[in-house]
């Protein structure tokens, strides 16, 4: 239990200062998920049941279109997760999310989410201001892709995440950054 509360307070503090019951109670509602390089917590066509904190590791979420791997969102130690409309409205998920790394990371199932903001305040405060916050970073990505040339838009990400470059594949980093590899290639090398 006792990790499960080092977990709580490090979501409390990356998102919403819970008191030592609400913190408490949402120690209780966390899911251990522990998978290796390559596996999947989400597949595509599964209901994403959970919010998942990454605690070590890294993971992607990305989709198929026209055959093509296209990575939608990276995430890090810290960072909560989910597929959002799968999550909310029960349905079966277009988006997968994989490891790229050894990763460990705790859910919190949509069921124990609504227990625990109908008894709590403060963790519908915290569960409010994950899901701001996700939107956020939603808005924030369409944003660069559609005003930010591919130069400015690499630079944005090694500003944001400097270790991205060591932790995940070029090939995922290009097509979060909706270019070919051949031109974050170029971008990379000041061509671009």
């Amino acid at each position: 239990m006792e990790k499960k509360r080092e977990i709580a307070q490090l979501i409390s503090n990356h998102y919403y200062k819970l008191s030592r019951v609400s913190l408490d109670k949402l120690a209780v509602a966390l899911v251990p998920f522990k998978l290796k390089k390559g596996e999947r917590l989400v597949n595509r066509g599964e209901v994403c049941n959970y919010i998942y904190f990454i605690e070590k590791g890294m993971v992607r979420q990305f989709y198929f279109k026209y055959n093509k791997d296209l990575t939608e969102h990276f995430s890090f130690e810290g960072d909560m997760l989910t597929c959002i409309e799968s999550f909310l409205l029960k349905q079966p998920s277009q988006l997968m999310i994989e490891t790229l790394e050894n990763t460990a990371s705790w859910g919190i199932s949509y069921k124990d989410w609504m227990q625990l903001t109908d008894e709590s305040k403060e963790i519908n405060l915290l569960y409010r201001t994950i899901l701001e916050y996700g939107l956020i970073l939603s808005q924030r990505k369409a944003d660069m892709l559609r005003f930010e040339p591919a130069h400015v838009r690499y630079n944005r990400l090694l500003e944001t995440h400097p270790q991205i470059l060591q932790r995940a594949p070029l090939v995922h980093i290009a097509s979060f950054l909706q270019m070919t590899p051949e031109t974050l290639s170029r971008v990379r090398s000041g061509q671009l």
